[in-house]
């Protein structure tokens, strides 16, 4: 529920944040009778997403074939993993430059007087944040994590709540809220849920025999923490443990996360 959580309120902050900064900039140059706009791209943004969400369900139940439909399930994993990654590392950087291009955007919008490019730019803004989410979700649901859909649902809708919550209280606070260590710490715990989505499509791989096992198992520290138990099943939702892991799944486990740990330190150490 924790990685739905995270995932949802990271990118409904993004989305949010942009959104409310839309708003902010509306009121600031006199034209907030606009802003309806803006709420109905909204809203268009958060239905259409809602419907990705149900076409990813209906396309993979249309698999019939075991085979084809763990392949459809890894894909997921593996192109979730990539896009986590990426996101985490890269997209804190292009930040300001796209909140400056959509006052660049709005600016265009309300002087030309085309009411459908506001709605358009709050349903792009909403809308990319959504297609991420419904992707990550689906991910986790297929990595064999112990993330089900209720426990999804339920940590996601915390978090795209919070998120609406978080970014009123910036926008109407007078005191500013640190976002930079935020996302600085929240890209770090989403490297770390990548790597075990990555390390699950591994595992997925070596079930239909496309990736050997060659090892079946390197260690069993089950007496220690079990990925069966309480918090076991806590730590395998979130960063995909595995008491028990093959050679090949740990050892590419622990290559991603220490390639893509060793990109975001280096990204925010040249930032500071």
């Amino acid at each position: 529920m924790f990685a739905s959580f995270l995932i949802t309120f990271r990118e409904g902050l993004e989305a949010f944040l942009l959104v409310g900064i839309i708003l902010s900039y509306m009121h600031k140059l006199g034209v907030r009778h606009f802003n309806k706009y803006v709420y109905l791209g909204v809203i268009l943004g958060l239905i259409v997403s809602l419907g990705l969400a149900f076409v990813f369900q209906v396309v993979i139940d249309q698999f019939s074939n075991e085979h084809y439909q763990h392949l459809l399930m890894i894909f997921i994993l593996l192109f979730a993993t990539l896009v986590l990654s990426y996101m985490a590392i890269w997209m804190h950087r292009q930040a300001k430059a796209q909140v400056d291009h959509v006052k660049k955007q709005l600016e265009f919008h309300i002087s030309s007087g085309n009411l459908w490019g506001m709605v358009f730019l709050a349903f792009i803004a909403v809308l990319r944040e959504g297609f991420e989410t419904v992707l990550f979700f689906s991910a986790l649901m297929y990595s064999g994590q112990g993330v089900t859909l209720e426990n999804g649902l339920i940590g996601a809708s915390i978090g795209l709540i919070a998120s609406i919550v978080l970014v009123w209280a910036m926008m109407r606070g007078t005191r500013q809220v640190p976002i930079a260590p935020f996302f600085k710490y929240t890209s770090l715990l989403i490297i770390i849920i990548a790597a075990g989505l990555f390390s699950s499509a591994i595992n997925m791989l070596q079930a239909i025999d496309v990736v050997p096992i060659v090892v079946e198992q390197i260690f069993n520290i089950s007496f220690i923490l079990d990925d069966q138990g309480t918090f076991g099943t806590f730590m395998r939702a979130l960063f995909g443990y595995n008491a028990s892991p093959t050679m090949i799944q740990f050892t590419s486990w622990a290559l991603y996360l220490g390639l893509f740990l060793n990109f975001w330190s280096r990204g925010y150490a040249q930032k500071a």
